[in-house]
């Protein structure tokens, strides 16, 4: 299974194609659009989620709420794109006239002056227009559809926000899926505790204040991989290599923590390593989870805890010094419309970004032309588990 995305922020459209999936897979637009507005909340979002309303319309791969097994097309469209035809449209641009609202000063920390440098633009637009993270919402319809193929597969995806500005938030491990899903989304931060929410809140809105940016780390918890997905054979066949590579690949994010993490360069092999047991009813299972449910690159059955952290966001209302690619001279950075803090949306970017490679390593692993066969064969495996 995999993914492309086409469509610049201003434009008219994002474009997502996902190719892969089983036919005969129940899947509507609503499955889809539940994860889209999601993405559009949190604390800290800036005026562009007033603008545009973001609902998929399916223009392939799907017929009566089924899988064709053929490539799913969707199409999210920029209801601002009215406002920025003549400077976004594909047509040539009238002769004698200037293009509005070129950009020749690069953002520090965004892809603006690498990008122009490598493409060999001189107007930066064309590289921040595709850099943004609006892209993001293309990458979440792909993700949303492989959340609908875990859900039916009886495997369960949530996130929440565990730091903002150095803000923790408490542990909260005595707490079901269910109650983390429901007590994530009622947080304006999505946070699961609510004394550590309410003060990321402020250092969100002091932050505006000052015209700048604060950013945070993020956590997925998965329940019901079946152990044995992915591979140790192979570098590239390691499932939690995958992960990390696409939270990585997140805009704005810096780093990729498995179960404890970094904090396992600190420990002892002894506080590290997960004891393994076995019962009857349930078979193997580790008596921790420190390891964040993968060993050799592969699950061990055990619920996924994967964190990310994600910098501040470059563009800042108190914009940081730069150089005019044509001028040369030294000016303040250009503003393009942005957030103080996006943390709490890219825990929902995150989440489907690792739920994308999970169903992708399922797909792998499993005959998966038709989806009953699919979720048949891993029933079957999950029994086998039990009883090795």
């Amino acid at each position: 299974m995999r993914y492309l995305t086409a469509g610049e922020s201003h434009g008219k459209q994002l474009t997502t194609i996902v190719e892969g999936l089983p036919a005969l897979m129940p899947l509507t637009k609503e499955d889809i659009n539940e994860s889209l507005l999601r993405r559009q909340k949190g604390h800290g979002r800036g005026k562009r989620m007033q603008i545009e309303k973001d609902l998929v319309e399916i223009a392939g791969g799907v017929r009566h709420g089924y899988t064709l097994g053929s490539p799913i097309a969707m199409v999210i469209h920029n209801d601002d794109f009215k406002h920025w035809e003549d400077i976004m449209g594909e047509d040539p641009y009238p002769e004698g006239q200037n293009i509005r609202r070129t950009v020749t000063r690069p953002r520090p920390g965004h892809a603006d002056l690498n990008g122009a440098m490598k493409y060999g633009h001189r107007d930066i637009r064309n590289i921040l227009e595709r850099s943004s993270a609006r892209e993001t919402a293309a990458r979440v319809a792909a993700g949303a559809v492989a959340k609908t193929l875990l859900k039916q597969l009886g495997i369960d995806v949530v996130s929440y926000v565990k730091e903002i500005a150095g803000i923790q938030a408490e542990d909260k491990t005595d707490l079901s899926i269910d109650q983390k899903r429901q007590i994530s989304e009622d947080s304006p931060v999505r946070s699961l505790d609510e004394e550590a929410g309410q003060k990321m809140m402020d250092a969100i809105d002091q932050a505006k204040k000052d015209g700048d940016s604060i950013g945070g780390v993020v956590e997925v918890y998965i329940e019901g991989m079946p152990a044995g997905v992915g591979s140790y054979v192979h570098y590239d066949r390691k499932l939690d290599g995958r992960i990390a590579g696409a939270v990585a690949s997140i805009n704005a994010f810096k780093g990729v923590e498995f179960g404890i993490g970094f904090e396992a360069a600190r420990m002892n092999g002894s506080q590290v390593h997960d004891e393994i047991a076995w019962e009857k009813n349930v078979g193997y299972y580790r008596k921790t989870n420190r390891l964040g449910g993968f060993e050799g690159g592969m699950t061990t059955g055990m619920p996924i805890v994967v964190k990310g952290v994600m910098k501040p966001i470059p563009t800042l209302y108190k914009p940081l010094q730069s150089v005019d690619i044509e001028s040369k001279e030294p000016f303040s950075a250009s503003i393009e419309r942005s957030d103080s803090c996006a943390v709490p949306a890219a825990a929902v970017v995150m989440e489907h970004v690792v739920a994308f490679e999970l169903a992708k390593g399922l797909l792998e692993q499993f005959p998966h032309d038709q989806f009953p066969k699919l979720k048949e064969s891993i029933d079957q495996y999950r029994e086998e588990l039990r009883c090795f």
